[in-house]
C-alpha cells in the first residue's frame, strides 16, 4: 500500500507552480525519458498496469479504489500536518538555543573588548578592506 503521507505531500506539491515547473524540466531530460522507457518495459510495471486497467473497467472496484485513496490522502494530510508542527516546534527550540548562544557569545565579546591592549602598539588603525590587508602584508 502507498505511504499516506507521501501521497499527501505529492498532492500538495502538485499545487505548487515552481514544483511543477521543475517536474516538467525533469521529464524533458533525456536521462529521465530513458529511465521511464526502461521502467515501463519492465515485467512488474506491465503487470501493475494490466491490474489497474482491470480495476478501472469495474465501476464497483473503481469506487472502492477511490475511497481507499481518499482515506489514505486524509490520513496522510493529518500525518504531514503533525510532522510540520513538530518540525516548527523543533525550529523554535533551536532558535531559542541559538539566541541564548549568541547572547552568551556577545557577553564574551564584551569581556574581551574591556581587556587593554598589552602589545603597546601606538598605531591602533586596523585594515578595513581587503586591499588594506594586502598593502599591510606587502
Amino acid at each position: 500500500m502507498m505511504n499516506s503521507m507521501a501521497l499527501a505531500q505529492l498532492m500538495q506539491d502538485m499545487q505548487d507552480p515552481e514544483m511543477m515547473r521543475e517536474a516538467q524540466k525533469m521529464m524533458q531530460s533525456p536521462e529521465f525519458q530513458a529511465y521511464m522507457k526502461q521502467m515501463t518495459q519492465s515485467q512488474a510495471f506491465q503487470q501493475s498496469m494490466k491490474k489497474t486497467q482491470e480495476v478501472m473497467k469495474d465501476p464497483k472496484k473503481m469506487k472502492e479504489m477511490e475511497s481507499k485513496v481518499n482515506q489514505a490522502l486524509e490520513e496522510g494530510t493529518k500525518q504531514l500536518e503533525k510532522v510540520k508542527l513538530e518540525d516548527k516546534d523543533k525550529e523554535g527550540e533551536e532558535g531559542d538555543d541559538k539566541k541564548e548562544a549568541a547572547k552568551e557569545e556577545g557577553d564574551d565579546k564584551k569581556e574581551v573588548e574591556d581587556v587593554p591592549d598589552i602589545a603597546g602598539d601606538e598605531d591602533d588603525s586596523k585594515p578595513s578592506t581587503l586591499s588594506d590587508v594586502n598593502v599591510a602584508l606587502n
